[in-house]
């Protein structure tokens, strides 16, 4: 039988401390989750590698670093409420679930948002709402937001979701230019953005967040 809390031990140890992320609660919440929980069944035995896990039809689950670095580098605290944007199957709104005080995952694939759902709950990650919808439409009727955090990789961010973002809120994703990417921290002022580069990093990017599709009618 496959010790995954020896798995979560050894992908916290030898992924995310390494990568310099120190805060306790992203550590707390990394330890805690259950990662194997959260992906397709037959990726239970990967739910640990090093590497993004595919969850098919350009998604992923961020890798363990990824994320971890990521979450440092917005520095999520416990009054706020946060935007998981492409939650598939739920892990990252669970871990961000430790540090937040409310999350709302938002994911437009049905079957993933349902599949979430009823895992987070099972996991006892009561402020978590689940919503169903377009990732690039974000979900406006739960917002405005502290945090919005985008779960795979984007080309531009669309003005609807920059909208939802609160005034002095900040942001971060993967943004990709061809095969290399980085991932950016936003921070909204006066209804502007600016970003700063945080470190380096990959994910396919999202249906709704390319260049070409803000020009399509």
């Amino acid at each position: 039988m496959t010790d995954f809390s020896a798995r979560r031990t050894m992908m916290v140890d030898t992924q995310v401390r390494p990568s310099d992320v120190t805060k306790f609660p992203i550590i707390d919440a990394m330890l805690s989750v259950k990662r194997e929980d959260f992906v397709p069944a037959a990726q239970r035995e990967a739910a640990y590698m090093d590497g993004n896990l595919d969850l098919g039809g350009n998604r992923v689950v961020l890798e363990p670093r990824t994320l971890a670095k990521l979450l440092d580098a917005l520095s999520i605290d416990g009054d706020e409420l946060v935007l998981d944007i492409g939650a598939g199957l739920g892990y990252s709104a669970a871990v961000i679930a430790h540090m937040a005080q409310a999350v709302v995952a938002l994911e437009e694939d049905d079957a993933m948002a349902s599949e979430a759902q009823e895992t987070l709950m099972a996991a006892g990650a009561d402020n978590v709402i689940t919503h169903s919808g377009e990732l690039a439409a974000g979900a406006a009727e739960h917002g405005p937001y502290d945090v919005i955090v985008i779960q795979g990789g984007v080309d531009h961010v669309p003005q609807a979701i920059i909208d939802q973002l609160k005034d002095g809120g900040r942001m971060g994703c993967v943004f990709m230019d061809g095969a290399l990417g980085e991932v950016r921290i936003g921070y909204k002022s006066d209804g502007r953005m600016s970003w700063r580069r945080a470190f380096n990093a990959g994910a396919p990017v999202l249906d709704g967040f390319k260049r070409h599709d803000q020009f399509q009618l």
